[in-house]
């Protein structure tokens, strides 16, 4: 709710940019002058029409100040330093911020390159060697020779790869796998690995790669369209490769007896409740979540995906978990980039290509910024920093606080050692991986550089970017006109049940029924049943009566419906007469249909608790009136009309 409020607020609070030549005062409260570029911006924003009238200008000049007058009352009670709101508006200044952090056209370019892959499925084994967190040099280079190594054995036999892989490589699933890692599609791997993969030909080995696991080599096995996703049902018989012989009988019975009643034409979701041991999917008829390549073990994915139409199922189909019977209830096609684009992003933003899109953007920030660096001054911190970093016990030594040789400077600044030195002692933590203190410590220094960097374009965005500046103020208003509002209005009418119903009390005849009929309507089957209800509602019968009189053989001879309403939304209204009596048949919507009016009663007020919500709306609106005379009557308010005016 806060978040609409304050994006309808926003409409009214946009800064004006971009302002060329003269720019006159139009609006002036107090000692506080708003220009008419400020107010016309807004104007224009909310007012699409190509044509202007001086009324739409008065009017929408009345909203403007009563806006201005609400914000500036929460500034002057000190609403815009209170800590809460100075961690909200922190809040969504972070959101706001994400796309100015970015490098817009490489993100682009990553979610077109991630939608086309998209459309492809691609079969590839790998072989791991492994790399710890932040090696050495010298393990990084036994890693590095250990995969090269295996490369060149491979490269006079790469049919060899998967033998190679049971025995080369690191990666634990190798040995049952053989490095095996099937059918997947873009964003389901690391980035680097996916890169590997897509770039290299089927049949021939690509890499090394490094990632964060260490180095690969892989070969592509395969390539085919992309299936897109299935949602499917299943019924499980569940298998262990230790099951006795007797148990493995048992259970391949089970699973062709239901199959067997399938075929004879039971329903798939009965009988997944009944037999299915995965007792999650069970409860739903058996249905699983949607999937796409790479989601599930392949005996069943490419089971699933070999079916043609929805209701078609299996035959018993054997997983490493188990018998399974799948049925198809959706072929999902891999969508348009329109339709996907947005996800992309939103994925993206989280997968490890964001490195890249920060790498580039901080690449041109400290181009932009002069950034200049001294690696000399790290060497003398190698020796300031000893193995308790790893333990997360680490202490800056008096000597290195002292330590103010420049590191590197951007725009104009100069960071030193000693404020490195207090980064190293911030970002350390218990339990850290590694040993090597000058590795350690280089990547600190990275991590320094682009923090730095980042936060000083961070603080930047409002002078560099206009529009970012008046985003901020619409939610900087926004928030506080929010808050004060809720208080003095909203929550208020809610709260303050003596002032309610006092405005009720006043206010009576705001809430009024119209003239409203008591009625009993009777729907009944046919032409002689409805004589047979007239002839019965004129001797006096008992609406009770007619009903059992008449709903002997059937309950839908006669149905009746009894209420109080307003002429307008009683059924016939405009087909009989307004008075107390029996009606015609007539009929409405495919019914035949007979209303008796028992009861024709005059307008009167509703009473407080049948239009509460109706009186609470009023009073809120009361509530808010009052509030802008006291704002207008203790502003001095000018409108130079000229100026306004001249908006055309």
């Amino acid at each position: 709710m806060r978040t609409l409020i304050c994006t309808l607020f926003a409409a009214l609070t946009l800064q004006a940019y971009g302002q060329v030549g003269t720019d006159p005062f139009l609006l002036t409260i107090d000692q506080k002058s708003i220009t008419k570029s400020e107010f016309e911006a807004i104007y224009r924003k909310n007012n699409r029409d190509s044509l202007i009238s001086n009324k739409d200008l008065d009017e929408y000049m009345e909203l403007f100040i009563n806006f201005k007058l609400k914000v500036m009352e929460a500034e002057s009670m000190g609403r815009d330093t209170a800590s809460q709101f100075v961690r909200e508006l922190a809040g969504y200044r972070e959101q706001l911020a994400r796309p100015y952090l970015v490098d817009k056209a490489i993100t682009d370019s990553l979610v077109r390159e991630a939608y086309d892959r998209m459309l492809q499925e691609v079969r590839a084994s790998h072989i791991l060697v492994k790399i710890a967190p932040e090696p050495s040099p010298a393990d990084t280079l036994a890693a590095w020779n250990k995969i090269m190594a295996i490369k060149a054995k491979l490269s006079a036999n790469a049919d060899n790869f998967n033998e190679m892989a049971k025995l080369q490589s690191e990666d634990p699933s190798a040995k049952t796998n053989a490095g095996d890692l099937g059918y997947f599609t873009s964003l389901q791997m690391v980035y680097p690995f996916e890169n590997a993969v897509f770039r290299t030909p089927v049949g021939k080995i690509g890499g090394p790669v490094r990632t964060q696991f260490g180095y690969h080599i892989v070969t592509v096995t395969d390539r085919r369209p992309a299936r897109g996703q299935v949602r499917v049902a299943h019924i499980m018989v569940r298998t262990e490769d230790n099951d006795p012989e007797e148990v493995r009988n048992s259970n391949k019975k089970r699973i062709d007896e239901v199959y067997t009643k399938l075929q004879s034409g039971e329903k798939f979701g009965d009988l997944a409740r009944k037999f299915s041991d995965d007792r999650t999917s069970a409860e739903k008829d058996g249905e699983l979540p949607v999937f796409g390549a790479g989601k599930m073990v392949a005996e069943f994915e490419e089971a699933a995906f070999s079916l043609k139409n929805p209701v078609d199922f299996t035959a018993p189909v054997l997983s490493p978990y188990g018998w399974h019977i799948i049925l198809l209830l959706e072929k999902i096609p891999v969508g348009t980039y329109d339709e996907l684009e947005k996800d992309l992003r939103s994925r993206i933003g989280r997968d490890t290509r964001s490195e890249i899109t920060r790498d580039t953007f901080i690449a041109k920030r400290k181009a932009e910024y002069n950034f200049n660096e001294d690696l000399k001054s790290l060497k003398a911190i190698y020796k300031e920093v000893d193995t308790s970093y790893f333990s997360g016990n680490w202490v800056p030594s008096a000597k290195l606080l002292q330590m103010n040789k420049t590191i590197f400077t951007l725009d104009g600044i100069n960071y030193t050692q000693s404020q490195f030195g207090a980064y190293l002692q911030n970002n350390q933590r218990a339990g850290r991986k590694g040993t090597d203190i000058t590795a350690t410590v280089n990547g600190a220094y990275k991590d320094w550089v682009n923090t730095v960097v980042m936060d000083y374009e961070n603080q930047q965005l409002e002078p560099k970017h206009p529009e970012f500046k008046a985003l901020m103020s619409e939610y900087r208003d926004g928030i506080l006109l929010f808050d004060l509002t809720d208080e003095r209005v909203w929550t208020r009418a809610v709260k303050d049940s003596a002032g309610l119903a006092d405005y009720y009390e006043k206010n009576k005849t705001n809430f009024m029924w119209g003239e409203r009929a008591s009625y009993d309507l009777y729907i009944v089957e046919d032409e002689a049943t409805g004589k047979k209800v007239q002839k019965m509602l004129k001797k006096g019968k008992s609406l009770d009566e007619i009903r059992n009189s008449l709903n002997i053989d059937s309950a839908l001879k006669v149905r009746v419906e009894s209420a109080l309403k307003e002429k307008a939304d009683v059924p016939l209204s405009a087909k009989i007469e307004w008075k107390v009596g029996v009606s015609p048949a007539a009929s409405d919507g495919g019914q035949l249909k007979i209303v008796n009016i028992k009861e024709i009663r005059q307008a009167q007020p509703k009473e407080f608790n049948e239009a509460r919500g109706l009186i609470t709306a009023a009073y809120q609106n009361y509530l808010e009136s009052e509030w802008i005379k006291q704002l207008r009557a203790s502003h001095k308010v000018n409108v130079n009309k000229e100026v306004l005016y001249s908006i055309k």
